[in-house]
């Protein structure tokens, strides 16, 4: 059972990192499909983490942080990176895929 809810979270993670990625990235990524939107929120999820976590490690003080856990409560500027690392992948998976925006 704790494989499918992992699956599930996952997937969950994914569509809210790739939808708020959508959002933020520069011009008009709208025309990506879903999937490719959950793919680009799953794996900017990922980098965005690991770049956190690179770059600046678990707080001072706070004994046991690892790369999943960097401080005491919920750390927004990790999910900021994430978002942010998201919606470089959908403007780079947008330029990849060639798709056009269909009213020009």
């Amino acid at each position: 059972m704790g494989l499918i809810w992992t699956a599930i979270v996952t997937i969950l993670l994914g569509l809210v990192i790739g939808f708020l990625g959508k959002a933020v990235a520069p011009g008009s990524r709208d025309n990506i499909p879903l999937w490719l939107t959950v793919v680009c929120g799953i794996l900017g999820a990922v980098v965005g983490n690991y770049l956190y976590w690179a770059l600046f490690g678990a707080a001072d003080g706070y004994r046991g942080g690892d790369m999943h856990d960097t401080n005491r409560g919920l750390d927004w500027w990790r999910h900021a990176w994430q978002v942010g690392a998201a919606a470089g992948l959908v403007v780079v998976a947008a330029t990849v895929t060639g798709r056009r925006d269909r009213a020009a």
